[in-house]
């Protein structure tokens, strides 16, 4: 055996040997009963859902969201599994407001045991009618918005020398995919920061899980911007959206999520499409891009589109809402994505 060899040998043993202690090391499952868990994005889709899971394994709950009617009707809902919220409205890109409603929260409770960062916005068209507008107001709510969030439970969690706090993040913070561009470069911000965050935060007791989501049927693309071809872009969104192979229920993704948080986990990547699109990615780059630059060749083009951005619900067209997206419609009306005047 060469000097070579013998170094990645002892480098190999070296690898297996930290993994080995850091599973040993691992905390055992977390229970959420009697722990004070703040939602970000909490009153509909996915932040609902998860905030009635964890009403019924008797957390206490607070939401933030911006809208106070949507609060409102979340805090109802999520009374009917045994939890009573204190809803906040409250703009997570607004670092003072952020820090007066997390006083408040702890005012409340005592103090915040977990933090969910599940607030976000979604823009989609092609990067001809992008702006620099559309990319900071992006970074604004997916990046800033967890930041200011992290930023305001950080020195409660720090006196407790405990917390766990969980960034949802996306497919698209991993892979950039095509005509979601602002979106992807603020997921991508976010899975830094949170990934980094959680080498620092590790000897002050504190956990921080990244959350990797596919396609999720939450009822959420009537909420996200379109531009360009904005009926277009809605459709093909919309409808990728509800494709059961290719997407998993809210349920499910907040089971997984809450199980990573569970198991003071690093990362979890929800869905089997996006785990073997996330493997492709890293083991066939040029592959992955070339993949990619078809399926943009096969997405509505900037010709004809406008500049302005139109929320999902205002694109409609035969063929969204239709029986293509019928998952998708049913998702929102159960996860207060439509209010019941729309319905």
């Amino acid at each position: 055996m060469n000097q070579l060899e013998r170094t990645a040998l002892v480098l190999a043993a070296a690898g297996v040997g930290a993994w080995l202690l850091t599973r040993a090391r691992r905390q055992p499952d977390y229970d959420f009963r009697d722990k004070v868990v703040l939602i970000a994005g909490g009153s509909r889709g996915l932040g609902l859902v998860l905030a009635r899971k964890l009403a019924d394994q008797g957390a206490h709950l607070a939401l933030f969201a911006r809208d106070n009617a949507e609060l409102e009707r979340a805090a109802a809902d999520v009374a009917h599994h045994g939890a009573q919220p204190l809803a906040l409205t409250c703009d997570i890109t607004n670092p003072q407001e952020v820090l007066q409603q997390v006083r408040q929260t702890e005012a409340r409770f005592g103090r915040i045991d977990v933090l969910i960062n599940n607030a976000s916005i979604i823009g989609v068209g092609p990067e001809p009618v992008m702006t620099r507008q559309d990319f900071e107001q992006a970074l604004a709510n997916n990046f800033w918005g967890a930041f200011n969030m992290v930023e305001a439970v950080l020195p409660g969690m720090r006196r407790q020398q405990a917390g766990r706090i969980v960034n949802i993040s996306s497919i698209g913070g991993k892979i950039s995919v095509p005509h979601l561009l602002p979106y992807s470069v603020s997921k991508f911000a976010l899975a830094g920061y949170s990934e980094g965050l959680r080498a620092e935060l590790a000897s002050d007791g504190i956990l921080v899980s990244t959350i990797y989501p596919g396609l999720m049927r939450t009822g959420s693309p009537r909420h996200g911007l379109f531009k360009g071809q904005s009926q277009a872009e809605y459709a093909w969104f919309s409808i990728s959206d509800s494709l059961p192979l290719l997407t998993i229920s809210a349920e499910q993704a907040a089971d997984d999520i809450l199980d990573c948080c569970r198991r003071g986990e690093a990362e979890a990547i929800l869905s089997l499409p996006a785990k073997v699109a996330v493997k492709l990615r890293a083991l066939f780059p040029e592959l992955a891009a070339d993949v990619l630059a078809l399926s943009n060749r096969l997405l509505p083009g900037p010709d004809g589109g406008s500049t302005e951005a139109r929320p999902g619900r205002e694109c409609t067209s035969s063929l969204s809402p239709s029986v293509l997206t019928m998952p998708t419609e049913m998702a929102a009306v159960q996860n207060n994505e439509i209010s019941p005047a729309e319905r």
